[in-house]
């Protein structure tokens, strides 16, 4: 897969590679305390770096992956160095995008923190860009991020003062960009998520995705997850496989909140959400979740059979009581009471905490897209859990008519 520029200075060894093989092993080198750093005499004639101890390592590595995301890139990286990442330790791969993308990048960040790769997906151009820039080596952390994200302004500098070397990863709180009604819902949606499950999951060690606006890997760890892992959420493939190959816990940091951008209408939400449901249940499958005896297994089997059982409730249980009984209208309108009952108490929740007064304004909105959600999993559940359908995917992505000029910016 070629690299269509010159290499970054702290990584020209890349395109050694077997002469460096040859000059290791050829020769083995007197054992003084040094083996983790390059001996400068050793490999004079190749001009490489040397090898960082772990503690002369740098901290943190902000990593991003983009594709035809010149209208939202620049906020990005501005926020990025806004919220105390210095523009050296910063770095974009360009995945085969048709527009100003790698411009755009090449100007905040310079020419040699920037690549561009052909067509690859999402999950190995990160693969291949961290190679590139040699960022397991030269960081302690690898943080990725979203193209189409921004960072609150001490976000970095909270990162750095709370990542602890005990834990494989960590994530950081996401809160939704101001925007259309599709925001409001999502709002509620990550203040109920993170509020109250995260911190459960935390707790439990059973955290079930580390989402793409705020991810953070230890550089072990991260040379040994797979992300072109040829699914629709590698996100959530990725979190699986810390758990199924015991890597570590995963740490929550609450008060590194980053933003992302949500879908500006119903149609371009109900694609985003049909995307993740397919990918979840792609590795649910291909991770075999529900078949071992595992914290991750019975938190996610819990979490599938709360939505199905939703859905026997009320369109099962619930007409056989009204046959049963004889009390149709009544039983119906005790199920909706209820229900809306309590997602009103989660809408007022979410607004407190979030401080967003128009959250309760857009309730019936929430209420809409509550169940569309529900009914996109059941079908989702049915297509790849059933029938067996979108059980793989190209890992290749598209984000044409997805992404949008944000109106409004993180604060």
């Amino acid at each position: 897969m070629a690299i269509t520029q010159k290499l970054h200075p702290d990584t020209r060894f890349v395109g050694k590679y077997r002469q460096i093989q040859r000059t290791i092993f050829a020769k083995p080198a007197k054992r003084t305390g040094y083996e983790n750093t390059l001996y400068p005499r050793r490999f004079a004639g190749l001009n490489l770096p040397y090898f960082q101890p772990e503690k002369y390592k740098t901290m943190v590595a902000l990593l991003i992956a983009a594709h035809n995301e010149e209208l939202v890139l620049e906020n990005t990286l501005r926020s990025a160095i806004a919220a105390g990442m210095e523009p050296r330790h910063i770095y974009v791969v360009d995945d085969a995008s048709a527009d100003s993308t790698s411009k755009i990048a090449k100007e905040i960040l310079g020419q040699h923190n920037v690549i561009k790769v052909k067509h690859s997906g999402k999950g190995l151009a990160l693969s291949i860009a961290a190679a590139y820039f040699n960022l397991s080596r030269r960081y302690r952390w690898i943080h990725i991020a979203d193209a189409d994200g921004a960072f609150a302004p001490d976000y970095f500098r909270v990162i750095r003062s709370r990542l602890r070397v005990k834990y494989a990863a960590a994530t950081g709180y996401v809160r939704s960009l101001s925007g259309s009604y599709i925001g409001q819902y999502r709002v509620f949606e990550y203040t109920i998520g993170l509020d109250v499950m995260r911190r459960f999951q935390s707790v439990a060690n059973v955290v079930s995705v580390i989402p793409g606006p705020t991810s953070c890997f230890r550089s072990d760890i991260f040379d040994k997850l797979n992300f072109a892992n040829h699914s629709l959420t590698e996100d959530f493939d990725v979190t699986l496989q810390i758990h199924r190959s015991k890597l570590g816990k995963i740490q929550y940091i609450p008060q590194a909140i980053a933003y992302t951008q949500d879908p500006k209408n119903l149609v371009d939400y109900v694609k985003q959400i049909t995307r993740w449901n397919r990918g979840i249940m792609q590795c649910v499958l291909r991770h075999h979740i529900g078949f071992k005896l595992t914290r991750i297994d019975a938190y996610l089997s819990w979490q599938i059979l709360q939505n199905l059982l939703f859905f026997t409730n009320y369109f099962f249980w619930l007409p056989a009581l009204m046959i049963l009984t004889g009390k149709g209208l009544s039983l119906v309108a005790g199920a909706l009471l209820y229900d809306i009952s309590l997602i009103a108490v989660m809408v007022s929740y979410a607004a407190y905490r979030s401080r967003r007064s128009d959250i309760i304004s857009a309730f019936p909105f929430i209420y809409m897209l509550r169940w569309i959600s529900v009914f996109i999993f059941l079908k989702s559940f049915i297509e790849v859990g059933l029938l067996r359908q979108h059980r793989l995917s190209s890992g290749t992505w598209d984000v044409v008519g997805r992404r949008y000029k944000a109106d409004t910016v993180a604060t």
